[in-house]
């Protein structure tokens, strides 16, 4: 077990979740170390992320137990509460250069983005943005307000966008994955204007124009069969006559319907073989919820409130996902999973990775980001 063993430096612990680690890692990714107010705050930050993964819980009582500091309780959920009602914690300040950090280490190949929204807190819902790493979604910026799940209006999809598109290393190749709701002509437009790629779902009801004639795209279905793909070039998109774009009906064999796109792209193999990850942000919202964190049980009911925990709960994931690639890289699935074969996830193995360390008393390392 020797290989296992870590040296004993800044960014490193070896028990209790080591707050003081986590703080200093997330230090470094400012150019000059927080001072003041600022260092306090990271440190509050450093303090939740702990008991956040210690107690696989959001709830700020269970996650105070998971934090001792030779204070009561109570006294650090009033820590953490003071924490969430502050004004000043912004996902801009507190989370948005470890996006940036991470975007520039997988810009080395394309990045590949989903959006979607999801429930979160008690009432609310929050529409989020990820960047796709080996089968899992790493948030990169996100949204909340109250009400339940439903479809955000376009100038949010739009806001969105733009601030993670100022984040994207220059030259970089993006491709922008997004369901129905994301299939707006406002959006397109801010896609193409940021030199990204884009194929999302769209209605069977979509009116579009091709070679003058006008159709409901799910006439193209009504023409195909399982296993089928059509695609239409220099299509107008809807009665707006956005484009030109490319509209497809995929046909998957063992599906009842065939699906309907929208895109940028020049190949329509291209365009379908890339929508399929979009369902990876799936994995996402469970590994915060019912697999990991359990954010959707919260209690927390204010939107505000609800984005600042979210800035701990998915520095939480990125670390969480990066001990999985840690595991995966160095070899280390056998020691927490069978040898023959592995069916966990990255975040999962992450946990047990963790876990084990921690068992064993040796050395964990704490980072924001993953590589290719």
């Amino acid at each position: 077990m020797q290989s296992l063993l870590w040296p004993e430096v800044p960014g490193f612990f070896t028990s209790n979740f080591g707050v003081a680690a986590i703080c200093h890692a997330l230090m470094q990714a400012y150019p000059t170390p927080p001072t003041g107010h600022f260092a306090r705050h990271v440190q509050t930050l450093a303090a939740l992320m702990s008991g956040i993964v210690g107690g696989k819980s959001t709830q700020l009582p269970h996650i105070a137990t998971k934090v001792p500091d030779g204070r009561k309780s109570e006294s650090r959920v009033k820590r953490f509460a003071r924490w969430l009602d502050n004004a000043h914690i912004l996902e801009e300040m507190y989370f948005l250069p470890y996006a940036e950090i991470l975007l520039t280490h997988l810009a080395l190949e394309t990045l590949v983005l989903v959006m979607d929204g999801s429930v979160v807190g008690r009432g609310c819902a929050a529409l989020m943005i990820h960047v796709i790493y080996k089968g899992r979604a790493l948030p990169l910026a996100w949204r909340v307000r109250q009400g339940p799940k439903g479809h955000f209006p376009e100038d949010l999809h739009i806001a969105v966008v733009e601030l993670i598109s100022a984040l994207i290393p220059e030259g970089a190749k993006v491709i922008f994955l997004g369901d129905g709701e994301f299939d707006g002509t406002a959006l397109q437009a801010t896609l193409n204007e940021a030199g990204w790629s884009y194929a999302c779902r769209t209605a069977m009801s979509t009116v579009a124009t091709w070679e003058g004639e006008t159709f409901r795209l799910d006439t193209l279905g009504a023409c195909s069969k399982p296993g089928t793909l059509i695609a239409l070039q220099e299509v107008k998109f809807t009665r707006d006559a956005y484009g030109p774009v490319m509209v497809l009906s995929c046909w998957a064999k063992g599906y009842q319907e065939p699906l309907y796109l929208v895109s940028n792209m020049a190949s329509a193999e291209e365009a379908c073989r890339y929508y399929q990850k979009r369902f990876r942000i799936e994995t996402f919202f469970s590994d915060q919820k019912s697999r990991g964190f359990n954010i959707q049980k919260s209690h927390i009911a204010d939107p505000q409130r609800l984005s600042r925990l979210l800035i701990a709960a998915c520095l939480a994931y990125i670390w969480i996902v990066y001990l999985g690639s840690v595991c995966e890289r160095n070899g280390w699935i056998s020691i927490v999973h069978r040898r023959k074969r592995c069916d966990l996830s990255l975040f999962q193995l992450g946990m047990r990775l963790l876990e084990y360390f921690l068992n064993e008393a040796l050395s964990i390392p704490v980072q924001f980001y993953v590589t290719i």
